[in-house]
């Protein structure tokens, strides 16, 4: 079955569904759990996103993630290994109907650090935000049944404001 790609007018529960899926994976991570942050595009007012709540769980050890998976799968989570980013641990959950995304980093990924300046960088940046949602709408029309080629036309436009806000954040450093 090809998924549909399908784009959602930001929506003020989607903090809510965030806030009570962490207090569930809170108690699975247990001690290796250093952190749990709301990433993506349904993190960020005044933007569209596909209504998948992305969630980034930091934690001690990457290795031991996999002891989780039992408890992860019992909450409907599927784990996807790496999946394309090396040290990361990728689970979805809702199947074809996908609700949740949890992305596992250990403590001092890069890889944390590129999420969160993205987020917050389009937090303070409001009209950025707007652009953003603008540019995937465009593409949801050009590709409705092509999430890969989806993807691939927000990368020149994600690059460019995950090195602003790295920028940014250096000189609010400051």
């Amino acid at each position: 079955m090809v998924r549909k790609l399908v784009l959602e007018a930001y929506n003020p529960d989607w903090p809510h569904r965030f806030e009570k899926e962490a207090k569930q994976l809170s108690k699975v991570f247990g001690e290796i759990l250093v952190n749990i942050h709301h990433i993506g595009s349904t993190s960020i007012p005044k933007t569209c996103a596909k209504p998948v709540i992305d969630i980034l769980v930091e934690v001690t050890n990457i290795e031991s993630v996999e002891s989780r998976n039992p408890m992860l799968i019992e909450l409907g989570y599927i784990p996807r290994g790496e999946a394309g980013i090396e040290g990361r641990r990728f689970f979805r959950k809702g199947g074809d109907e996908r609700t949740h995304h949890i992305h596992a980093h250990q403590v001092g990924s890069p890889h944390i650090e590129r999420h969160l300046n993205f987020r917050n960088y389009l937090r303070a940046y409001p009209e950025l935000a707007k652009e953003y949602c603008q540019l995937k709408k465009k593409l949801a029309k050009l590709y409705p049944d092509d999430i890969e080629s989806y993807t691939d036309g927000k990368t020149e436009f994600i690059t460019e404001i995950e090195n602003r806000a790295r920028k940014w954040k250096e000189q609010s450093m400051k």
